[in-house]
C-alpha cells in the first residue's frame, strides 16, 4: 500500500509541476533550468550506478549521452519531420505524441550498445586503466561525430524542434517537460530496482571485493557488461531529452567537460547513495546558473570543485547513504523489493 501511496503521490508532483507550467505560473527559463535538472538527475544517478555502485572508475559519461544525442535526434527526424538530410518523414507527424518513447529507447539502446566497448576492456581492467580506456571512447565518439556529415559533422544537427511542435499541435502541453521529468522518475525506479534485485547485490559484492564475488560464485563479467549497458543506456536516454531540448547539437557539447559534470554531481552527493545523486544534481544545476555570468571561467571552477571535494569531502554530502537511513520512518517508501 505504501508503494502504490508513493506512486500516486509522485505522479501527482509531476501532474502539479507540468499544470504550473501549462498556466503560465512557471515561466519558460524556469522550465528550461527544472529540465536540465532532471536530465543531470539521469545522469548523475546512471554514472553512480558504475562508479559508485559497482566501484569502478568511469570517466567518459559524456560520450554515451552523445551517441544517445544523435541517434535520438536522427530517429526523431527521420520518423516525423521533413529533413534536407533524410528526406520525407516516415510516419505522420502527429504520431509523435505517441511514438517519441521509441526515439528515447532508440537513443538508449545505441547508448547501451556503445557501453559494450568499456564493459569488455573491465574484464581485466580496473581503476586508473579503465578511466583510460572511458576517456579514450569518449574521443573517439566525438571524433567519429565530427567526420559524419550525414548528422552534421561539426557544424552541428538542427531539426529536433518540429517534432516537438507537432506534439503541440496535437495537444497543447509543455510535452518536453513532460518527457524529461518522467525520464529522470524511470531512470531512478530502474536503477533503485536494478540495485536492489539479485543483480544489484552482485553489482554491491563487486565493489567490495571483486576475487571474493568471483570465490562465491558471482558472474562479474556478466554483471559488469549489464551494468555497463544499463548506465550508459540511461546515458543515451537523458542525450536524447537533452536534443530535443536543445534543439541543436554540436559534437563539443559532449567532450571531457560535460563527462567531468556528471563526475562532480556523483561525487558530490556521495558514491553509492542514489538519494545523493539527485541531491547534488538540483545543487549542481543551480551552481550552473549562478555561474552563468561567468561564461567561460565557470568551466575552472566546476574541475576545482572536484578537487576539494576530493580533499576535504571525500565520500560527498551523502556518503554510502540515502535519505530513508537518515530518516527511518521514509524507509517503507523508498525501499522496492
Amino acid at each position: 500500500m505504501q508503494k502504490y501511496s508513493l506512486n500516486m503521490a509522485m505522479a501527482a508532483a509531476l501532474v502539479a509541476v507540468v499544470a504550473l507550467a501549462q498556466v503560465g505560473a512557471i515561466d519558460l527559463y524556469v522550465q528550461s533550468v527544472l529540465m536540465f535538472m532532471a536530465i543531470n538527475v539521469i545522469m548523475a544517478s546512471s554514472l553512480n550506478l558504475v562508479n559508485g555502485f559497482m566501484g569502478e572508475f568511469s570517466c567518459g559519461h559524456g560520450g554515451f549521452m552523445c551517441v544517445g544525442a544523435y541517434v535520438g535526434s536522427v530517429l526523431s527526424m527521420m520518423l516525423f519531420t521533413d529533413s534536407h538530410l533524410y528526406g520525407a518523414a516516415l510516419l505522420p507527424p502527429q504520431w509523435a505524441v505517441a511514438l517519441f518513447p521509441l526515439v528515447l529507447l532508440g537513443g538508449g539502446a545505441a547508448a547501451a550498445l556503445a557501453g559494450v566497448i568499456v564493459a569488455v576492456p573491465s574484464f581485466k581492467t580496473r581503476g586508473d586503466y579503465l578511466a583510460i580506456i572511458t576517456l579514450a571512447v569518449n574521443y573517439i565518439v566525438i571524433s567519429a561525430v565530427h567526420n559524419l556529415d550525414i548528422v552534421g559533422g561539426p557544424r552541428g544537427l538542427t531539426g529536433m524542434r518540429p517534432t516537438i511542435m507537432a506534439m503541440g499541435q496535437v495537444v497543447d502541453l509543455p510535452w518536453m517537460m513532460i518527457w524529461v521529468l518522467v525520464g529522470a522518475t524511470g531512470c531512478l525506479f530502474i536503477i533503485r530496482r536494478y540495485v536492489n534485485s539479485t543483480y544489484g547485490k552482485g553489482v554491491i559484492a563487486i565493489s567490495q571485493d571483486e576475487i571474493a564475488a568471483e570465490i562465491m560464485s558471482v558472474n562479474t563479467n556478466r554483471l559488469k557488461l549489464i551494468t555497463f549497458m544499463v548506465s550508459s543506456g540511461l546515458a543515451g536516454v537523458a542525450g536524447a531529452l537533452y536534443a530535443h531540448v536543445v534543439g541543436y547539437l554540436n559534437p563539443g557539447a559532449f567532450d571531457i567537460l560535460k563527462s567531468t559534470e556528471a563526475m562532480v554531481m556523483v561525487y558530490l552527493g556521495g558514491m553509492g547513495s542514489l538519494s545523493g545523486s539527485v541531491i547534488a544534481a538540483v545543487l549542481f544545476t543551480l551552481l550552473l546558473e549562478v555561474l552563468r555570468p561567468l561564461q567561460i571561467y565557470k568551466w575552472v571552477i566546476v574541475p576545482l570543485i572536484l578537487i576539494l571535494l576530493m580533499q576535504f569531502r571525500p565520500e560527498g554530502l551523502m556518503g554510502d547513504k540515502e535519505l530513508s537511513d537518515i530518516f527511518p520512518r521514509l524507509r517503507k517508501y523508498f525501499t522496492f523489493k
